[in-house]
């Protein structure tokens, strides 16, 4: 297939334009995958060398999607463009060049994720840690430092990224570095400044000279330190970056929609194109949709998005329920009569909630009818105490000597992650040369003393005597063993190296399994059964129906009153751009569900806002972006009624 076949419009621009740079701005389901996967294909149809072309995507399943695309248009030697995350990019350029040897550091990364804004499991004890090492604040303030070092300590569009300026900032990098130094690992994060800094520093560098083309997408979600990096990637070649100033959504990881806004100040020479027509959704969810994302843009009349003219109107549904239990329940009715229906498989279904006891509920009862469901919340894997402690025993299983998994046992058990007998050993091994186990050994053996390290000897025996009796297990055996199909902790783990098992040879299969699926999650874009999910995680997935429950104030959107007024309407606007992505994932129908009453303790847990009162249960309030959907949204209705009504819109 030529490259412009079937192509038209704007569509054909982007592929066809030898304009540098381009700067395409495209709406949900508006197409501009299928314009840049076509431009791909001119440049190597025109004799570009394959692997001179650098194609950014944001996620692993975006990239995968692209090359077999590339292959299915009959594209020769697709298969040789340099395709991936940005992140797998710098790993692979830090490890070819041996900047982590140079450096002292080894790339074996925290295994971590954020609760409450606080980080856990390995990155719980790293926090705990570090307290100890200086003014830093709270974990929460720690963490939004770590943050800050990942993004390069670029927290704004029109900062520099580089070093910290604050005194503070540069002392908690100090102990931050000496933290991952001595541990042996780094942060996933850290892997764009490092290959930033290398860059920079080596002009010479074969990787700032390697790419006649630079192709980047969802470049709203890039924060300025990645936008830097791809500056110097592309060199004196030509770039294209792709994305949409109303999809930017994460703002915790210092990606602002400054960032392409602002694009044509650092590039004079820009040629933008824009893709507004959204050829994926129904027209009555893109009226809603475009007139929710323009109070983000005050005192401008013109559509953000457009239907496609002929695109059928689909079905909109506001329900709001009795309580917690009842909108679980009545939305599991109400999947179970569409995977009953005849017209709807259980894979054409996709439920997002903003947190994920509300996702859980749900999942359960669509399980308890019968249903095909899943859950992917990136932290539910390591969420449990047991889920943590057999992935840290597989650590230490294929790596005796690995630091990270090893505290993490040491302080397993303990408020404090037991951080001042830590530190007591960590000391000593620094002054002597050390590793931890080696020190604990020789606790352990009665050749080595240390002042009040007792607890963590004894956690030391125990995990001698644990991995003891794991030794010269089977795999099934041991995933018996650490894993248990009784453990609710466990599930999600257990069903990882289940479905792995075929194919695994040893422990260390079995590890690399669970590993990459914890700290590289990716969302399955279709499957035999319901998918439910964090609103976050939808990003890029399509549906045929799409269920957006939880949408009450307090959750949709999240508030902190602490924080000051500015950076509350910063993060209102951010929350409305996420709740746009959420509404536009569906080809059909959309149901907008919320539940009028929910127990105070559970409210105050997940963040939800409740009217005043001295009672267990309190009203919720409905989102306020339910008001903001436009005129030609329904009015909302009452879930029984709605059961009673057959569903109809």
């Amino acid at each position: 297939m030529s490259w412009d076949e079937g192509l038209t419009g704007t569509a054909r621009n982007i592929a066809a334009t030898n304009d540098n740079p381009l700067r395409v701005m495209a709406g949900p389901g508006t197409g501009k995958s299928f314009a840049m996967k076509r431009r791909v294909a001119r440049l190597l149809e025109s004799g570009q060398e394959p692997n001179r072309v650098l194609a950014v995507t944001f996620t692993r399943n975006a990239a995968a999607s692209l090359v077999s695309d590339l292959h299915t248009l009959g594209i020769a030697n697709s298969e040789r463009v340099r395709v991936g995350t940005l992140h797998a990019f710098c790993f692979g350029l830090l490890s070819q060049q041996e900047v982590f040897d140079y450096l002292g550091r080894v790339p074996r990364p925290v295994v971590t994720f954020a609760k409450s804004g606080v980080l856990q499991f390995e990155g719980g004890v790293m926090l705990d840690d570090l307290i100890s090492a200086g003014a830093f604040g709270p974990k929460r303030d720690c963490t939004r430092r770590i943050r800050s070092f990942e993004a390069a300590w670029a927290r704004l569009q029109s900062e520099v990224p580089g070093w910290p300026q604050d005194p503070v900032d540069r002392q908690f990098q100090a102990a931050l570095i000496s933290w991952l130094r001595f541990h042996r690992a780094i942060l996933i994060g850290e892997l764009v400044p490092e290959a930033l800094r290398f860059l920079r520093n080596n002009p010479a560098a074969n990787a700032r000279s390697a790419f006649d083309h630079v192709i980047v997408d969802e470049y709203q979600d890039l924060n300025k330190a990645e936008q830097d990096l791809i500056d110097l990637l592309a060199g004196q070649g030509s770039t294209a970056i792709v994305g949409d100033v109303d999809q930017s959504i994460y703002r915790f990881r210092h990606a602002n929609p400054e960032g392409i806004e602002a694009f044509q100040q650092q590039h004079p020479t820009t040629h933008d194109e824009t893709l507004d027509e959204c050829r994926r959704c129904p027209t009555r969810v893109v009226s809603i949709a475009d007139h929710l994302i323009r109070h983000n843009h005050p005192g401008i009349a013109l559509p953000r998005l457009q239907p496609k003219a002929g695109n059928p109107a689909g079905e909109v549904h506001i329900v709001q329920w009795a309580g917690i239990a009842e909108e679980a329940h009545g939305l599991a009715v109400y999947v179970h009569s569409l995977a009953n229906s005849g017209r709807y498989s259980p894979g054409d279904i996709l439920i997002l909630t903003p947190r994920r006891l509300l996702g859980y509920s749900i999942r359960d009862r669509i399980a308890e009818s019968g249903i095909a469901v899943h859950s992917f919340y990136h932290e539910e894997a390591l969420e449990g105490d047991a889920a943590q402690r057999a992935f840290a025993l597989l650590s230490l299983l294929v790596d005796l000597d690995d630091r990270v998994a090893l505290r993490w046992w040491l302080g397993d058990g303990s408020p404090s992650s037991r951080k001042n007998a830590y530190q007591r050993l960590r000391q000593h091994c620094e002054i002597v040369g050390a590793s931890p186990r080696t020190a604990l050994e020789a606790l352990d053996q009665g050749t080595l003393t240390l002042p009040s390290v007792g607890p963590l000897v004894d956690k030391y025996r125990e995990l001698k005597a644990v991995l003891g009796g794991l030794m010269g297990q089977s795999i099934a055996q041991m995933v018996d063993a650490l894993l248990p199909a009784t453990s609710d902790d466990c599930s999600v783990l257990r069903e990882v190296a289940t479905l792995a098992m075929p194919q695994l040879e040893g422990i260390e299969d079995l590890f690399d399994r669970i590993k990459t699926h914890t700290t590289q999650p990716e969302m399955p874009e279709e499957g035999e059964f319901v998918r439910v999910m964090s609103l976050h995680k939808s990003k890029g997935l399509t549906s045929k129906i799409a269920i957006v429950a939880g949408c009450t104030e307090g959750l949709i959107p999240f508030r902190d009153d602490e924080q000051p007024q500015a950076e509350q309407d910063s993060v209102l606007r951010e929350q409305r751009r996420l709740f746009y992505v959420a509404i536009t994932r569906c080809t059909q129908v959309l149901v907008l569900s919320s539940a009028a009453r929910m127990e105070r303790q559970l409210a105050w847990k997940i963040g939800a806002r409740l009217t005043p009162g001295r009672s267990a249960t309190g009203n919720t309030i409905a989102s306020q972006f339910l008001g903001e959907l436009g005129p030609t949204a329904p009015a909302p209705r009452r879930g029984d009624q709605w059961i009673a009504s057959g569903y109809s819109p």
